[in-house]
């Protein structure tokens, strides 16, 4: 840990705590249809989409009405994606002739690009098309980004209305948050990224000449030798501008952001993070500015920067001091390991921007890395699981990561109000029974999916367990953390599991589905009910939400959930791993 790395960190965080609040009240104008520089441009543009597509922007919608649109959509290009990889070998702009994606790894890819995962079972290199990069995957990066921010203008709505049995029009959200926020901005970014040499073409690959030949093993076992390598081409700037900005984080190529072509330089790699953060933290000023009540959203972003500082310390610490028992081999190796473990690291980025990238990147639901997790110390992949583990509410996915804490919002007034013996109100509004049941729901869908297939894959010595790369406490995190990671919408894994077998995709494509779908329901179905509900006026034993104390106890639920449900599985992957490194046993 250095004084240097401190003051990037230090720059980072506060670019976007600067940026939240021009950002999060351009998204407010925009979902209020309040005038913005865009309109000439745009509003033509989104009256004819609605002229075409015969929707009314001004319809209101029941909450099961609003969640309804919201699944037909998302199956419809859910259909899309699959179809368009099965059959890319017939299609245009697939200058390396790379034959359709296999069935179960094309259901498993379609699934995870729907939910906002971006999941990848797969070398994108050798695997897909142009075509299905840019019409399949690039564009459903726009659309489920979207989708998130819908459902969050619908919760948001929940909490502002009174009396209200609607929610907003799912169609219209959809479109505000596509048209004016999710283009304009990676239009900038894709611009920005190319400036630092990011690439963005239609090429064939490249091959070039080895400097020097290699043997390899042959597919017939032999050994053969090489001369020339293949270097992939494609228009990557694009895809990694809306990748980031909607907290996709699904790579053009194997390595994700850390290849050279995909994050060059360090100005690239701040920017990208910068863009994970970006609509995460706006959409907390949104949500205050939609409420009428600033406070109550920095209070939220609060909660959600000391988790970050957390997670942030712990993992640059960890990886910091890197692992003590190369200390003990010999004097050079030694002198490496004291700088800190920069196995799986980028020298470009080193240690700090690696460990800032990581808990940047599962704090956030986004999943694109820029180091190996599986490579980190015990201490340093732990705090990546966990705060998927925590649910993605640590800024999160756009538009997930906000809902998700307003869930936790509602459990923690609850908590407050059982403390002081009234009856718990948020904003105004009571929390009563049936808030609470879906809020509950709402949190054990998650763990249950989660700890449900690693059980089953941990018995399953032939499916399971035959794709792991490593044993003992780390093998078992391997398969914890690609469990969470999918149904966390993350889509970022440990990188030791290869996922890419019959049983890994269909199970975890299950998991990203309900994952992101059953959890949704119940969200919505709190944003319904308390739109129906009438305003109070706040009394001396109100529970305020603006404050600071306010901010501790959200923070403490959102731990004692998550410690409370996976500290079990916990001790017994990286804790464990760690003990027995600090012992001299490594896995």
């Amino acid at each position: 840990m250095s004084l240097n790395g401190w003051l990037q960190i230090t720059i980072f965080i506060a670019a976007v705590l600067l940026l939240a609040k021009p950002v999060g009240s351009y998204m407010t104008a925009v979902f209020e249809r309040r005038k913005t520089f865009l309109d000439p441009i745009l509003g033509p543009c989104e009256r004819i989409l609605y002229r075409v597509s015969g929707i009314d922007p001004d319809e209101e919608m029941h909450w099961t009405k609003y969640g309804l649109a919201m699944l037909i959509f998302s199956a419809a290009t859910l259909l899309l994606t699959y179809i368009v990889q099965r059959v890319q070998g017939r299609l245009p702009w697939n200058p390396q002739h790379l034959h359709g994606v296999e069935s179960s790894l094309a259901w498993n890819t379609a699934i995870s690009f729907t939910t906002n995962t971006n999941w990848q079972s797969y070398v994108p290199e050798t695997t897909m098309s142009y075509l299905t990069q840019m019409l399949a995957l690039a564009t459903h990066n726009f659309w489920s980004a979207a989708v998130g921010l819908a459902l969050a203008m619908a919760f948001v709505r929940g909490i502002a209305r009174k009396e209200s049995k609607t929610i907003g029009n799912f169609w219209f959200d959809l479109t505000r948050g596509t048209l004016w926020i999710l283009l304009p901005l990676s239009i900038v970014l894709s611009l920005l990224l190319v400036s630092q040499g990011v690439i963005q073409n239609l090429k064939p690959y490249d091959t070039v000449k080895l400097v020097e030949s290699q043997t390899v093993t042959g597919s017939d076992g032999k050994p053969a030798t090489v001369t020339t390598q293949s270097i992939a081409q494609g228009p990557v700037a694009s895809q990694e501008a809306i990748k980031m900005l909607g907290t996709n984080g699904g790579g053009f190529f194997n390595a994700n952001s850390a290849h050279p072509f995909e994050n060059p330089t360090p100005l690239s790699n701040f920017l990208e993070m910068l863009a994970i953060f970006l609509l995460p933290a706006g959409l907390c000023v949104t949500l205050g500015q939609m409420v009428k009540a600033p406070k109550h959203g920095w209070a939220i972003l609060g909660a959600m920067t000391v988790l970050w500082f957390a997670g942030t310390f712990t993992t640059y610490w960890a990886e910091s001091h890197g692992n003590p028992l190369i200390h003990n081999v010999d004097a050079k190796a030694s002198q490496m390991q004291s700088g800190g473990n920069m196995e799986g690291k980028e020298v470009r980025f080193g240690i700090t921007n690696s460990a800032l990238f990581a808990a940047v990147t599962t704090d956030a639901s986004c999943g694109a890395v820029n180091g190996m997790h599986d490579s980190f110390t015990p201490l340093g992949g732990l705090v990546p699981m966990t705060n998927i583990l925590l649910g993605e509410v640590v800024f999160g996915g756009v538009g997930a990561g906000l809902y998700g804490m307003l869930v936790f919002v509602v459990l923690a007034v609850f908590i407050a109000g059982l403390m002081v013996g009234r009856t718990p109100e948020y904003l105004g509004k009571k929390i009563e029974a049936f808030d609470v049941q879906m809020a509950m729901l709402y949190l054990l869908i998650f763990p249950m999916i989660i700890l449900g297939f690693a059980a089953v894959s941990v018995l399953m010595p032939n499916l399971g367990l035959s794709s792991l790369a490593n044993h003992g406490p780390h093998g078992l995190s391997e398969i914890l953390y690609a469990y969470a990671s999918a149904t966390g919408n993350n889509g970022s894994a440990f990188a030791g599991l290869n996922a890419n077998t019959h049983w890994y995709n269909y199970t975890l494509g299950i998991a990203m589905f309900f994952g992101r779908f059953m959890m949704i329901i119940p969200m919505l179905a709190i944003a319904g009910n308390l739109a129906n509900k009438k305003i109070v006026p706040a009394s001396s034993g109100t529970f305020p939400v603006t404050t600071p104390l306010f901010t501790i106890l959200l923070v403490g639920v959102i731990l004692i959930v998550g410690a409370l449900t996976f500290f079990p599985v916990l001790s017994l992957g990286p804790i464990l791993e760690h003990l027995l490194m600090r012992a001299g046993q490594l896995f």
